[in-house]
C-alpha cells in the first residue's frame, strides 16, 4: 500500500528575474515587476511530499523528523533570507523562477530520500501562484 506523507515549510527570499541576453526592455515586457534590477521579495511557502510504502516495522513512509530535518539543512538554510540571483550558487547562470526553484529543492532532496519513493515538490511563489514538481 502507497501512502503519501507531506510536510510544509517556508523561507523568504529575494530575486530578479531576468535574462542577461536581453535589454532592460525586453526584460520588464516579459518579466514586469519581478525584472526589478533592485530585485524583490516573496514569502514562498513549501510542500514537500514522500509517497512510498509504508514501512511494517515503524508504520512510517518515512520518518517526518528526518524529512523536516532535510528540509531545515537543505531548503531553508539554504534559501531564506537570501538573494538567490547572488547568494545561491544554483542561479549564478539559472533564473530563480518559481518553477526553476523548485527544480533545485528537488534536486537538492533527491539524493537524500530513498529511491523507491516518490518525491514532489509544491512551491507557492504567492497564496496563488504555485508549482508542481516531481522529477
Amino acid at each position: 500500500m502507497r501512502v503519501k506523507v507531506s510536510r510544509k515549510a517556508h523561507f523568504n527570499a529575494a530575486h530578479r528575474l531576468y535574462n542577461p541576453a536581453w535589454d532592460d526592455e525586453k526584460n520588464k515586457t516579459v518579466f514586469g515587476l519581478c525584472s526589478n534590477p533592485n530585485y524583490h521579495g516573496h514569502n514562498y511557502e513549501l510542500v514537500v511530499s514522500v509517497t512510498g510504502e509504508i514501512d511494517k516495522e515503524t508504520g512510517f513512509v518515512m520518518d517526518m523528523k528526518v524529512l523536516k530535518d532535510l528540509i531545515k539543512n537543505k531548503i531553508e538554510d539554504a534559501l531564506d533570507h537570501k538573494n538567490l540571483n547572488i547568494e545561491v550558487a544554483e542561479f549564478k547562470s539559472t533564473n530563480p523562477t518559481a518553477e526553476n526553484i523548485a527544480i533545485v529543492i528537488w534536486n537538492k532532496l533527491r539524493s537524500e530520500i530513498d529511491l523507491s519513493k516518490e518525491l514532489e515538490i509544491v512551491l507557492y511563489e504567492t497564496p496563488r501562484n504555485f508549482v508542481t514538481y516531481s522529477g
